[in-house]
């Protein structure tokens, strides 16, 4: 199986969103889409990160915690974003305290050998922070559309958008992965083709 690399990750409220302008910025700059695929990173995108150690920091949502209802209750975003995100920026404070400074993308690259309080906190941070970016509330969600390219993609690799789905919540069901429970759409080192993976 190829290795994975970044890629592009298609959460589904209602529908699946279009290919975005997704940023990792941080207060030093920011990298393009391009760089990102370029480094091989893990996901590529962050809210808004400060790039200090010790200065990571939860993003404020773009949207009331009851923007995604019915689909995620209010109650559950607000526990994943004051708690669990919470959390994991606490913590990656801690074990990144007296470290050089980087942000969190460069800080995931190398994530399993820096153990697991980075890759676990850091992780954490990073995957929520993805999820609150690429989040939008359902009448948003059921006004975008994939893109040409990322449809035919998508119909290469699943065959049809619904079948992506099906495939998408299988591998997500509860029981049916282990870890942290973060289930990502990743385009293949080549480029051709995508594949589910958990973390």
């Amino acid at each position: 199986m190829a290795k994975l690399s970044v890629a592009l990750s298609v959460l589904l409220v209602g529908s699946t969103s279009a290919w975005s302008t997704i940023s990792m910025k941080a207060q030093t700059g920011s990298n393009t889409r391009r760089e990102i695929l370029q480094k091989g990173a893990a996901l590529a995108t962050v809210a808004s990160v400060p790039a200090a150690a010790n200065a990571y920091a939860v993003p404020d949502l773009k949207y009331p915690f009851e923007a995604l209802e019915p689909y995620i209750d209010a109650p559950t975003m607000k526990i994943h974003h004051d708690k669990h995100h919470a959390t994991y920026v606490a913590n990656i404070n801690k074990a990144t305290e007296g470290k050089p400074d980087v942000d969190i993308l460069e800080l995931q690259l190398n994530a399993l050998e820096a153990g697991p309080a980075v890759r676990n906190n850091g992780g954490g941070h990073y995957n929520h922070a993805f999820f609150w970016d690429e989040m939008a509330p359902p009448e948003e969600a059921k006004k975008t559309k994939p893109s040409a390219e990322l449809e035919a993609m998508i119909n290469k690799s699943f065959g049809s958008i619904d079948e992506m789905k099906s495939a998408f919540e299988a591998r997500a069901a509860p029981g049916a992965l282990f870890g942290s429970g973060w289930v990502w759409i990743c385009v293949n080192a080549a480029g051709n083709e995508l594949k589910l993976v958990g973390t």
